[in-house]
């Protein structure tokens, strides 16, 4: 069956179609599409994954046309709050 994994970094997408066995897991479609290859930086053991914006485990089932998304850290630093 065909998924897609996708990855957004602040200056770069990726999205890659993979093939994969029926009743693949999330983990199974990352390996398969090479992206941990593509960004070494990546680390599943702390960043979140989902399917369409819901976040799963990487044992999750996938269907049909599902997109597998891997979900970087959220950093935000606050302005400097003095007016001086």
């Amino acid at each position: 069956m065909k998924v897609s994994v996708v990855y957004a970094q602040a200056e770069e997408q990726t999205w890659l179609p993979v093939e994969i066995e029926e009743n693949a897991t999330v983990m199974t479609a990352i390996h398969s599409a090479g992206i941990l290859s593509m960004y070494p930086h990546i680390d599943l053991e702390s960043q979140k994954v989902g399917i369409f914006g819901k976040i799963s485990s990487l044992e999750a089932t996938l269907t049909e046309g599902d997109r597998v998304e891997i979900y970087r850290p959220i950093t935000w630093t606050p302005e400097d709050e003095d007016d001086d």
